[in-house]
């Protein structure tokens, strides 16, 4: 095998790769997590300067 045919290879299993990513993030089934974590920037929660947003059980 020559470095042509490696090349080509990586190439089509990378493309094949993106497509399968592409088709994860635009499927039905991740629709309400994806469009949930696109709101996040948007939150109106407003932190102040040294708050850090806790995600998780309660560690008062």
């Amino acid at each position: 095998m020559d470095i042509n045919t490696a090349r080509s290879i990586f190439t089509v299993a990378t493309f094949m790769a993106f497509v399968g990513i592409v088709m994860w993030a635009y499927s039905r089934s991740n629709r309400h997590d994806l469009e949930d974590a696109g709101k996040l920037p948007f939150d109106d929660e407003e932190l102040s300067v040294g708050q850090s947003k806790k995600v998780g059980g309660s560690n008062e």
